[in-house]
């Protein structure tokens, strides 16, 4: 391509580019030559839409390309003759998916097919995450490695060689059964987690907010609780995305710039979700010790989902129960130690103890490696120090907050945070 993509086709490419992966690597049933003919479909896009104009559905016309290429490419290959059989000859524009054979089991919904393929055994934790979030998060490589707080060329390399591996063991495009599909649980919820992080707080960009991967992080988390009713996990990360989805419409002011929490008009949260989220988290606690882990304490998740509830179970910010929050942040800690998660119990230690032994728990994580470039680390300990008077030492830690951000919205707010913080 000569030309880059303009923003138009970046974002079409972006919204649609995991349903499309999706779809086509149920033909060809291989993630990475599913991935290269989505690309191909695109470069298809740049050629012909600018001449012949933006078709009236973007997502079905990448669709349909991708996978009369996939077609081309089954019949080019004689070992995929019976897979040719099965999806015909001819594939219309208009055709439907081919169908497949029914089974009790089964998800019909390929984007969970391709988590559960991308989060197979054969590949590695960090691997699984990252290939998935690039599939059908449709991440860049530079989001992936934030969100994961590793370096890009790591991140590079673990969706290149994931996919080579996929590729190699022949793995099947599938949702596993039984056994496997509860060993594979703990990487699915995590990458459904990490995408709508992504999507509640964006790495980089412009937009503080990418609602679309919001809202295809939830979809998939209730699809997946309703496919496994007894895992308390999977319900509690269903329980945790509904409470925060509900936060959405008050998280911006009407110029798109972020609103913090204790500044949100709660009057504009949705109650709905918020029921929802409700429902969720108690179908969480009633099957805690049922599920295939046998673990009779709350999960990460189920926790998470509990904070998460504390807030949106008050109608004002001064309400909220800030030493419960702290307690369930310190049993968090305990059941999935993170540096992330230990700067958040900070903050509700500060917002129930004070400022000053907050600050003292911030400053034991500035050693700590993966939070070395991370943002939110010296924005929290500027806020510490603008609550205990150190106003010159509170702009510093804002303006080096400002420089480690990509997002553009999130860098104004913390440079206008360093300049009211010096009075």
């Amino acid at each position: 391509m000569e030309a880059q993509p303009t923003a138009a086709f970046e974002t079409v490419f972006r919204l649609e580019s995991p349903r499309v992966i999706a779809g086509v690597a149920r033909l060809v049933r291989d993630v990475g030559i599913a991935e290269e003919l989505t690309q191909d479909a695109l470069v298809a896009a740049l050629e012909q839409w600018p001449r012949d104009g933006v078709p009236d559905n973007p997502g079905a016309w990448l669709m349909t390309t991708a996978r009369r290429r996939a077609v081309d490419l089954i019949r080019r290959r004689e070992t995929y003759a019976r897979k040719l059989a099965e999806i015909g000859r001819d594939l219309p524009v208009s055709a439907p998916p081919p169908e497949e054979p029914a089974d009790p089991e089964d998800i019909d919904d390929d984007l969970l097919r391709l988590v559960f393929t991308a989060c197979h055994p054969v590949l590695s934790a960090e691997a699984r995450i990252a290939l998935t979030l690039r599939l059908l998060g449709g991440l860049t490589t530079p989001e992936i490695a934030r969100a994961c707080l590793v370096p890009e060329p790591t991140v590079a390399q673990r969706i290149v060689r994931a996919k080579r591996t996929l590729a190699r063991k022949n793995v099947a495009f599938e949702v596993p059964y039984g056994p496997d599909r509860a060993a594979r649980l703990g990487s699915v919820l995590e990458v459904i987690y990490l995408i709508f992080n992504e999507g509640y707080a964006a790495t980089a960009g412009d937009d503080w907010l990418r609602p679309a991967l919001c809202e295809d992080a939830l979809r998939l988390a209730r699809v997946l609780s309703a496919l496994m009713p007894k895992e308390p996990e999977v319900h509690g990360l269903a329980a945790l995305l509904e409470f925060q989805s509900s936060r959405t419409a008050a998280r911006t002011a009407p110029d798109g710039e972020p609103v913090l929490l204790r500044d949100q008009n709660r009057h504009r949260w949705n109650r709905l979700l918020i029921a929802r989220g409700i429902t969720a988290l108690g179908h969480a606690h009633a099957t805690t010790g049922s599920a295939t882990t046998g673990s009779a304490a709350p999960g990460p998740y189920v926790l998470q989902a509990a904070i998460a509830a504390c807030h949106a179970t008050v109608l004002s910010y001064e309400e909220t129960d800030w030493p419960r929050i702290a307690t369930l942040y310190g049993l968090l800690a305990a059941r999935a130690p993170s540096p992330v998660v230990e700067l958040n119990r900070a903050v509700a230690v500060s917002m129930a103890e004070g400022p000053a032994p907050a600050l003292a728990l911030v400053d034991a994580l500035a050693a700590e490696p993966a939070l070395r470039d991370y943002h939110l680390l010296p924005s929290v300990r500027g806020d510490l120090l603008l609550r205990l008077d150190r106003t010159a030492e509170a702009r510093e830690e804002f303006e080096r907050a400002a420089s480690l951000t990509r997002n553009a919205r999130e860098r104004a707010l913390l440079r206008r945070r360093a300049r009211k913080a010096t009075g």
